[in-house]
């Protein structure tokens, strides 16, 4: 089984891909699109909470990793790189729609404990990302940095312009309401 060469061969595909999409070749970047643009559809649709906001920051997030080709290193992951970019396009977008807007600083976030800690295991992947994307956008954009993307409350702060407190009131509020709606449905 040559499970190795078939990685290294898919590597130099990818390799070959971006250096023909930095010299403006459509097959080239029809195969990087081709490659990410499922993966980074779901990068979309987690921040956005609709398929059609997702759709077009996916249409936004292609057209800047292609202005910005030149800028990728070749080091770390292309793939990693590359859902930086959507990420930060998608952040873009919120900030201009003022997702957080009403957001207040609390001190002390409620907490919440399940009388029942079955109900959480009964819910499945698609049905949870389905409830993510119904929270506010404030919620559901905190919730995403955090718990998915791996930001710390100080880079979120930074990143969407609010303080830390209210990263973390937003990401209780996310997890309460997510916590409220899994008990009613499962």
């Amino acid at each position: 089984m040559q499970l190795f060469g078939n990685k290294t061969h898919l590597k130099t595909r990818e390799t070959e891909w971006i250096e023909g999409a930095k010299s403006g070749d459509r097959r080239s970047q029809k195969a990087i699109y081709d490659m990410l643009s499922g993966k980074m559809y779901a990068v979309c649709l987690r921040y956005m909470g609709d398929s059609d906001a997702a759709q077009d920051i996916l249409q936004d997030g292609f057209v800047t990793l292609f202005s910005k080709l030149d800028s990728y290193s070749g080091e770390g992951s292309f793939e990693g790189w590359a859902r930086k970019i959507f990420v930060n396009t998608a952040l873009m977008s919120l900030r201009k729609k003022d997702a957080l807007k009403g957001s207040e600083d609390i001190d002390v976030a409620r907490s919440i404990t399940s009388d029942d800690p079955t109900v959480f295991e009964k819910i499945g992947y698609k049905d949870l990302l389905k409830l993510i994307a119904a929270l506010p956008a404030g919620f559901r954009t905190v919730f995403n940095m955090y718990v998915i993307e791996g930001y710390s409350h100080k880079e979120i702060g930074e990143e969407l312009g609010i303080s830390e407190t209210t990263s973390r009131s937003q990401l209780q509020r996310a997890r309460v309401l997510l916590q409220s709606k899994i008990k009613e449905k499962f």
